[in-house]
């Protein structure tokens, strides 16, 4: 419920709906005709030096992993395991969302976001994988400021 209300707080809009859970972007693809928006593919990547990185992209693209820790200055980029994900976000496989940031009190998560998400309508699950709402990117962004967490756009 904190992310609720927060989401509140900050007078951010959504909608949401309620499906089985979902742990791919192909599974998450069959909802997306019940609610506005497109769907994103949520990496959580981590380098040898214990650095995190939660890469936003549309769920079409392909993550050029190299790109990506050029860009943040991190070098053997790779998957975080679901250990780390549980420690860092406390979240689940399958349920990678930016609203993670919500458990991330240390901050140790920059976000890369793709720049082509800008003005778009974006479907995320609200830190679980039973339910999916939209937000705008405007929105997802005033989220990430209160946060306190830092992005990079891609």
């Amino acid at each position: 419920m904190k992310l609720y209300d927060v989401l509140k707080k900050l007078d951010i809009e959504f909608e949401e709906i309620e499906h089985e859970p979902l742990f791919t972007i192909e599974q998450a693809q069959l909802i997306k005709r019940n609610i506005s928006g497109i769907g994103c593919k949520n990496l959580f990547l981590t380098d040898k030096k214990d650095n995190y990185v939660l890469c936003i992209l549309e769920e079409n693209k392909r993550a050029d992993i190299n790109q990506i820790g050029a860009l943040v200055g991190m070098s053997h980029l790779s998957f975080a395991d679901v250990k780390e994900l549980q420690m860092i976000l406390k979240l689940e496989k399958g349920s990678v969302t930016p609203f993670g940031i919500l458990n991330d009190s240390d901050n140790r998560v920059l976000l890369v976001i793709d720049k082509e998400l800008k003005g778009k309508r974006l479907l995320f699950h609200p830190n679980i994988n039973t339910k999916t709402i939209s937000v705008t990117y405007d929105n997802l962004i005033k989220f990430i400021k209160y946060e306190r967490h830092n992005y990079i756009l891609l």
